[in-house]
């Protein structure tokens, strides 16, 4: 799916998040990445094969604000 050089990481790998952009919906808080991985605003992620991965939060960061 990547034609950038050097080819960004595949969906699989340890940083797919790295990925370059190739469609940023930042009013809907989500951005497709060359690799076919959705990454959104919270920091959450799907991957092409369905799988998915939480928003990270720091240690000690409540999920919301009081």
């Amino acid at each position: 799916m990547c034609s950038h050089q050097p080819p960004c990481p595949t969906a699989g790998s340890s940083a797919p998040h790295a990925a370059a952009a190739v469609s940023a919906h930042p009013e809907q808080g989500w951005s497709l990445l060359c690799n076919g991985t959705i990454v959104f605003d919270d920091t959450g992620e799907l991957f092409p094969d369905g799988r998915m991965a939480g928003p990270r939060r720091g240690v000690g960061t409540p999920a919301v604000a009081a």
